[in-house]
């Protein structure tokens, strides 16, 4: 994922929070005993963005390109993101944009948004809890589901020139730590994770990077592999024989895949549970005059 792809993602993440800004003069809403404790990471127009304002940030964005934001690259592309919003709202300020019946439309309108969300989200993964017994009983009645190929477990670290590469190798061979360079040197978007893509089987991978993860030993260095998305060096950190994964393997895969259908039944049921307790009236609108059925004519008089 390239650094224009991020800014745009982290630009669309920070969009409703830069609305709930907005009724503000700052960014910023941590208190005073909070400010005290975070670091400054940096001021614009003596307004400071601090170290908390970035981590909840972090928080909004989708979580497949937050671990980007541990990444120096990443670091600075949000920070940067932030000073510019920051700059939109105190120019918007001054030519009074902040203010008015528009914007406190949509503020009304996203607080009743963010109110409904914070509830359902409360209500529905309180209650949509899957039992033990019911994840086994998944995982006895689809046992074919859980057959696999053999598989492995790796990290990398990517980068796109190939003496960049020697060079970590050099350091990975001098007992540098390799989650802490593949998040301080490695373009994926593993760099988050330290490196780590979790397991995988064959045909799942660019044949280079495949054939030299299956090659290694668990806990093995690769040498400098070269694909079609720049010099890897691969670290295995597991292996799995061909067969059926275990219960205690597949139970977080199986919750995950049952979840969806366990909330949907919850938020069913709450829906029917709050409209037991309402008074609700459906008034249609009077139709229009063009919406009105035409009188039937009346019938002609017998001569």
């Amino acid at each position: 994922m390239n650094t224009r792809t991020i800014v745009k993602l982290m630009i669309t993440a920070l969009g409703l929070t830069a609305l709930v800004a907005c009724q503000n003069k700052t960014t910023s809403t941590d208190s005073g005993a909070d400010k005290k404790e975070a670091t400054v990471l940096a001021t614009v127009n003596g307004t400071a963005i601090t170290s908390a304002d970035f981590d909840r940030e972090v928080k909004a964005l989708p979580e497949y390109i937050r671990g980007m934001a541990d990444t120096p690259q990443g670091k600075k592309e949000l920070i940067d993101t932030l000073v510019m919003r920051e700059l939109i709202l105190q120019q918007a300020a001054k030519e009074g944009l902040d203010k008015g019946k528009e914007i406190d439309e949509k503020l009304a309108e996203l607080k009743k948004r963010i109110v409904v969300d914070t509830y359902l989200k409360k209500k529905v993964e309180t209650d949509a809890k899957i039992s033990d017994e019911e994840l086994k009983k998944f995982y006895d009645q689809n046992l074919e589901k859980f057959k696999s190929g053999e598989q492995v477990k790796a990290s990398h670290i990517l980068v796109k020139s190939e003496q960049e590469a020697k060079d970590i190798l050099a350091q990975l061979k001098g007992g540098a730590a390799f989650e802490e360079l593949a998040k301080s040197k490695s373009v994926d978007t593993s760099a988050g994770k330290g490196g780590d893509l979790g397991w995988f089987g064959k045909g799942n991978m660019v044949p280079a990077f495949e054939k030299a993860a299956f090659a290694l030993k668990e806990g093995q260095l690769s040498g400098i592999v070269k694909s079609e998305f720049g010099f890897h060096i691969i670290k295995l950190t597991g292996k799995r024989a061909a067969g059926t994964r275990s219960f205690e393997e597949v139970k977080e895969q199986i919750t995950a895949a049952l979840m969806p259908s366990k909330q949907q039944q919850i938020f069913m049921q709450l829906k029917e549970d709050l409209k037991k307790g309402a008074k609700i009236e459906l008034k249609e609108a009077a139709p229009t005059d063009a919406q009105q059925t035409p009188a039937a004519p009346a019938s002609p008089e017998k001569k």
